[in-house]
């Protein structure tokens, strides 16, 4: 069975700015190519889980979102990384009622876990926000990484200040 390298988008593949949608924007976060090698070379898949609320709340459209998206599948193509699929949750709860997809609902994760098969006890996730580990967590995700500049507490496995900490 297939086991996957979750990723959060913002703040953990690039830069958090407040709901990214412009490529001219785009800015990776240091060490996320370096940590995606590695996890490739070791046979993982990577796949990126992210609430995506600015669709909901008006602030970019859902071709917004996928323009960026496919850009950024061909700029880590172009560095030797395959991004396996991007899921996303364009919902919030105030606007759309709750959902099974955004974080930290498990949604995102078991819908990649059907997709590909994927054994989730060998997978794992590195996000930014403690609702992105409760979300590994509940769909089995079995290595969960926060990287955080203050948190010291957290479900995750493992705290991290850098992803040049993971290679």
């Amino acid at each position: 069975m297939p086991k996957a390298l979750f990723l959060d988008r913002d703040g953990v593949v690039n830069v958090e700015k407040n709901y990214l949608h412009k490529i001219e924007e785009f800015e990776l976060v240091e060490g996320i190519v370096e940590v995606c090698r590695a996890y490739q070379e070791s046979g993982y898949l990577i796949i990126i889980v992210t609430n995506q609320s600015g669709i909901s709340r008006g602030y970019y459209t859902q071709e917004d979102f996928t323009t960026l998206s496919q850009w950024m599948v061909e700029h880590f193509k172009a560095l030797g990384i395959t991004i396996t699929h991007i899921y996303h949750c364009p919902h919030h709860e105030s606007i759309d009622g709750v959902c099974e997809c955004r974080k930290p609902e498990p949604g995102m994760f078991l819908e990649a876990q059907k997709e590909y098969d994927l054994d989730m006890a060998m997978s794992v996730m590195i996000g930014d926000n403690e609702r992105d580990i409760e979300a590994a967590l509940r769909a089995g995700v079995g290595m969960n990484i926060l990287l955080t500049g203050d948190s010291t507490q957290s479900q995750a496995n493992r705290i991290v200040h850098t992803l040049l900490e993971l290679v």
